[in-house]
């Protein structure tokens, strides 16, 4: 019985195991998807809106009253003495001598509570209009993290879509050489090959292997770029799905008639709310500058005796209070004032110069990949008809070598310049693909 429960067990491990090791299906979008829960900076920027509400709701504690209460039990093991002159109480003929007294007894005890209320303070009150402000700069740093986390995934993925699709032609091309050969091989036992042929086919084989094991681990590394970009654990196996990348061609033509609009671009959203915070910051070192009012009061009782019993009879307490305002005028502060004003402003200027140099930026961006997208559609046209052409040459030599009036030399030749074309027309779509995606990201598409 306990052979049957461990085979069982086993049996269960290795299912286990075995389903948790099968490839994960993942579509581009999937991909976003599942970034949107595992991304680590995804979940920081969402942390951050977050720690902004917290900042919000503390700085909309400076509006609200202010209650603390206090209780206090002293005991003066030796009470402080003050000190009079024995004139004070005897009058002319008393002695000119100074005596010490001990006012307070050894036990004294209070009870309190303190409130306060701020009435106006300029600086309190332009961080209570920019809290709203700063709740918006941590959303759109948000938005920010994630179309840049959107965008490297989308270059992840359709790198790794054109790998797959090179992989796939590469193994067609392998399987192609290696029925060859074996056609060969056979042909060779009747004498009807040279021995050149046969080497020349080898050759191509042992290269086409070289660049299968090198795709291969080309694959295995973009796969793990994907699977870092989107958050997974890059021991798990995936598939993508979306390999479809010859129809990139036709939606990236669209892209270049789109108008330039800063307003779409996360970064410059971002940089025009700094620019604002800023602005609050200097209104804020101005209003400073004026009066401060706020309200208190407090509400006590206390009682001292020469006996630690009398302190606990709380009947002997007596009770004292206060209200009041306080006015706070500042008036000199060794010019902290006037250059924490100089800083904000400068910081505002600071910032007008790195919107400027952002708007340039996205402007070379767009253009550099408009002008690389142009290139890539032309390239690509006419990489695609090569790859035709060279595709109809090695069916024609396969055909007329098998109808003997064709060689081996014109077929290894003919699969030889397919692969060039393969690795031309891929090399130019991947151009492509990377310029409309840079184009996207210039132009604010990317959602």
């Amino acid at each position: 019985m306990n052979r049957i429960y461990t085979t069982l067990i086993t049996l269960l491990i290795t299912a286990t195991f075995a389903k948790a090791q099968e490839p994960q299906k993942l579509s581009l979008k999937d991909c976003m998807d599942y970034a949107m829960q595992h991304n680590y900076t995804i979940k920081n920027a969402q942390l951050d809106i977050l720690i902004q509400a917290a900042q919000n709701a503390q700085t909309a504690s400076v509006a609200l009253p202010k209650v603390s209460g206090k209780a206090e039990f002293d005991y003066f093991a030796r009470p402080q003495s003050q000190f009079l002159n024995a004139r004070t109480f005897g009058g002319a003929t008393a002695p000119d001598v100074i005596v010490g007294f001990a006012f307070s007894v050894p036990y004294a005890a209070s009870v309190g509570l303190t409130a306060s209320q701020l009435i106006f303070d300029g600086s309190a009150l332009v961080a209570l209009q920019a809290r709203k402000m700063a709740m918006e700069l941590a959303r759109r740093n948000e938005r920010a993290s994630v179309v840049s986390i959107k965008y490297g995934i989308i270059k992840s993925y359709n790198i790794l879509a054109v790998a797959y699709r090179q992989r796939e032609i590469v193994a067609k091309s392998l399987a192609t050489a290696k029925s060859m050969f074996k056609e060969l091989e056979a042909t060779g036992k009747e004498g009807f090959v040279e021995k050149i042929d046969l080497d020349r086919t080898r050759v191509q084989i042992n290269n086409l292997q070289n660049d299968s094991a090198s795709l291969e681990n080309n694959v295995q590394l973009l796969e793990y770029a994907l699977k870092y970009g989107i958050g997974m654990n890059i021991t798990q196996p995936i598939v993508i799905t979306d390999t479809a990348v010859t129809e990139h061609a036709s939606t990236a033509a669209s892209l270049l008639t789109e108008a330039d609009n800063y307003d779409k671009v996360p970064e410059y959203a971002v940089l025009n709310t700094v620019k604002t915070l800023q602005e609050y910051n200097v209104r804020r070192f101005k209003l400073a500058a004026l009066p401060s009012l706020a309200a208190f009061g407090s509400l006590g009782t206390n009682y001292g005796s020469d006996k630690f019993a009398d302190i606990w009879k709380f009947r002997h307490y007596e009770s004292n209070s206060v209200i009041g305002l306080q006015l706070n005028v500042p008036i000199f502060s060794g010019f902290m004032r006037t250059n924490q004003l100089k800083e904000a402003k400068l910081n505002v200027d600071k910032t007008n110069n790195n919107i400027e140099n952002l708007k340039s930026g996205i402007d070379f961006m767009a253009a550099q990949a408009r002008g690389t997208l142009k290139n890539s559609l032309i390239q690509l046209k006419s990489q695609t008809e090569n790859l035709k052409l060279a595709n109809d040459v090695v069916d024609l030599a396969q055909r007329k070598y098998k109808a003997g009036v064709g060689s081996n030399l014109e077929v290894t030749t003919a699969q030889t310049q397919l692969l060039v074309a393969q690795n031309s027309y891929f090399s130019t779509l991947l151009n492509l693909i990377n310029a409309e995606v840079d184009l996207k990201k210039a132009l604010g598409l990317i959602d």
